[in-house]
């Protein structure tokens, strides 16, 4: 039987602001709670980047709300660091293209894999603002045209 993906949240921003040059799968070091949040849906990554420290990444600014069932939810701090894991041949080449002009690492998407969370880990360069005009103006006209094929059916 295969496993099935399910998307929990995409990081729109990253798209739009960001053009992902290349892309993959890490895992993500959570606690029990956190767990229980995120397959309710309360995880955010709008703002979401991966930082290197002394050989190891973590995700920084991954919004997850704290349950309200939590005795201590208030005490929860929901953007704390969480450790990422990815392999040591990837982990060498996206310290390499880090440190390049205008690059950097975000978390692009969280998902169930089975019954492992996952996370989407993206390699990305800076858009131009004419770049992200472009963006609008390509979504408008495939916007445009599903408009006028579902007026003519």
């Amino acid at each position: 039987m295969k496993k099935v993906d399910t998307l929990l949240t995409k990081n729109k921003k990253a798209f739009f602001d960001y053009e992902i040059l290349e892309s993959w799968e890490a895992g993500i070091e959570l606690n029990g709670h956190e767990v229980k949040s995120i397959r309710a849906g309360q995880v955010h990554l709008k703002w979401s980047y991966i930082s290197n420290i002394s050989w190891e990444f973590y995700v920084k600014w991954m919004h997850i709300s704290p349950l309200k069932a939590l005795p201590n939810s208030s005490s929860v701090f929901a953007e704390r660091e969480r450790k990422i894991f990815i392999k040591r041949k990837t982990m060498l080449h996206l310290e390499q293209k880090m440190k390049e002009k205008w690059h950097t690492c975000l978390a692009l998407s969280v998902y169930l894999k089975g019954s492992l969370i996952k996370m989407q880990v993206g390699l990305a360069k800076w858009k131009k603002q004419f770049q992200k005009k472009e963006t609008l103006k390509d979504r408008d006209q495939k916007r445009d045209i599903q408009r006028a094929m579902s007026r003519n059916y």
